[in-house]
């Protein structure tokens, strides 16, 4: 049972949709319009941010490179002023994701932009590249490909059938941080190069067999790096566009013809991208060895049109998130009647305090989430299984996902019985904070009314809310003849003290 509004697409025709991809080398955003149910492309922006090469070792970001992230969006935001934020989604990846305080620089970030700005993990990152590419250039029936991603501060790799991913891996070997691991000082050689691409191989050996085992039927390569290479292949008459086993080497001998990285001379290579090349080569020549490629084409498309896909189906009924938590109950064995009872109350409380306590369907939808695996952890053990569900939903790759999505999904699950810790928030921003303990409450609430895990049905279920007040009213004669519930009930207002939530369970 859906909250009465979630499965009503919220897109018109005339409506526009905006996604930005902030990479650890360059900012993206993507405008279009919604049209006869496809997206036109109406406007593109992208900047050379560089904000990896502003990260230091601790995960600590330079003042320059904040400076140049945060003017960026501010631009960024002025475009998408009249968008409302439901259609917009900025997804943060690598350079964030290694950052020691990344809501230090969220917190500034999302002010600029005048938007939320979720972080991904490297493996929803691929599954993003792969809808983008996907869609940009549709695969042939049944055949397999095989997309190659060489971002700034990671690599993914990815085979998929269709629309959909088989196999997602990410790895920290982008181009900017393959630049600086493997060529400190700038400093070029052909000893250095070989030992890097030894170096690299191992690493690739973790999933090269597994991939060469599946196949694929062709090769692509998306954002920047592969497209700068596959130009200067034909800048250099190698080819016309691809990038081949032939090819390839030919362009690194060029490139380390050059002493030092400003001196690299490279036909058909833009300024901006000659301090990052050397590395963007590197990675690509070491997957080429290690994959056994003999060519890949370059896509037009990569993580930002993957966004706008990915929130084309946020925003009507093909939501990924909702088959990944019926792929989550499958895999934990979850009794799923009992889901379904603890998300129907909990959905009906939804309903009766959504406008008091200001709540959305975004909200409605994370709680019909967290209700439905509120008990995942009973896979593992009964003692503490809340505990368990919680940490499985916040470290698993669960596609459709943010870290900060995940990291509510799990607090929910976490404190949806027994005593709150202190802790049970902390990863969550602040802009989240309130209403996840809201909606962790309703959550609570739900859970108790079923804890006999039977069908019966609650004769009467009433709650209101004012500020960090809630009153809930129960029917006399229904609780009377349910004491564990009964005493349960007394027991909740003390353990919710712990959400900010004042309970005041009454009976009618």
């Amino acid at each position: 049972m859906l909250h009465a509004s979630l499965s009503a697409p919220l897109l018109q025709d005339g409506d526009h949709i905006a996604a930005i991809d902030l990479g650890s080398n360059s900012f993206h955003m993507v405008v279009a319009r919604y049209t006869l149910g496809q997206l036109r492309v109406i406007d593109r922006l992208r900047e050379s941010v560089r904000m990896g090469d502003g990260l230091d070792d601790a995960g600590g970001l330079d003042d320059q490179a904040r400076r140049r992230a945060l003017e960026c969006l501010a631009r960024f935001g002025q475009r998408i002023r009249d968008i409302p934020p439901a259609r917009v989604r900025a997804l943060a990846t690598n350079a964030v994701r290694q950052m020691a305080t990344p809501q230090s620089f969220l917190v500034p970030a999302e002010a600029a932009l005048g938007h939320p700005i979720e972080v991904v993990s490297g493996r929803e990152e691929a599954r993003l590249i792969y809808l983008g590419v996907a869609h940009a250039q549709p695969p042939r029936p049944g055949q397999l490909r095989l997309v190659i991603d060489i971002g700034g501060g990671s690599t993914e790799f990815i085979i998929g059938r269709g629309l959909e991913t088989l196999e997602r891996e990410s790895l920290q070997v982008g181009c900017i941080a393959s630049t600086r691991r493997f060529f400190p000082g700038g400093k070029l050689s052909k000893k250095r190069w070989r030992e890097a691409l030894t170096e690299l191989g191992s690493e690739f050996q973790q999933f090269s067999g597994l991939y060469r085992s599946l196949g694929w039927h062709e090769a692509l390569g998306s954002s920047g790096t592969n497209k700068s290479i596959g130009e200067i292949c034909a800048a250099m008459k190698l080819t016309k566009g691809a990038i081949t086993a032939e090819a390839l080497p030919q362009v690194r001998d060029r490139l380390l013809q050059a002493d030092r990285i400003e001196d690299i001379d490279l036909p058909g290579l833009s300024g901006d991208r000659r301090p990052i090349i050397a590395g963007g080569v590197l990675v690509l020549e070491a997957a080429f060895n290690a994959l056994g490629l003999q060519r890949l084409m370059v896509s037009k498309a990569a993580m930002r049109e993957g966004i706008l896909y990915d929130l084309l189906g946020r925003t009507s009924n093909n939501d990924p998130r909702d088959s990944s938590v019926s792929a989550l109950m499958q895999r934990y064995g979850i009794d799923e009647l009992q889901a379904a009872r603890v998300e129907a109350t909990a959905l009906h409380l939804f309903e009766q305090v959504e406008e008091a306590w200001e709540l959305d369907d975004d909200d409605a939808r994370m709680l019909s989430w967290a209700a439905r695996l509120h008990e995942l952890g009973l896979a593992i053990a009964h003692s503490q299984y809340h505990v368990h569900g919680a940490y499985v939903l916040e470290h698993s790759d669960i596609a459709g996902f943010s870290r900060q999505e995940q990291q509510v999904l799990a607090a929910l699950v976490r404190t949806h019985r027994r005593g709150i810790p202190k802790s049970a928030f902390d990863a969550l921003p602040d802009r989240l904070l309130l209403r996840a303990r809201r909606k962790a409450a309703l959550l609570r609430i739900a859970v108790l009314m079923h804890r006999a895990h039977d069908g019966g049905i609650i004769p009467h279920l009433d709650l209101s809310a004012d500020d960090a007040r809630l009153t809930l009213v129960l029917d006399r004669s229904w609780i009377e003849t349910r004491p564990l519930l009964r005493a349960d009930l007394l027991a909740e207002p003390e353990d919710m003290q712990g959400l900010g939530v004042i309970l005041q369970p009454m009976v009618a």
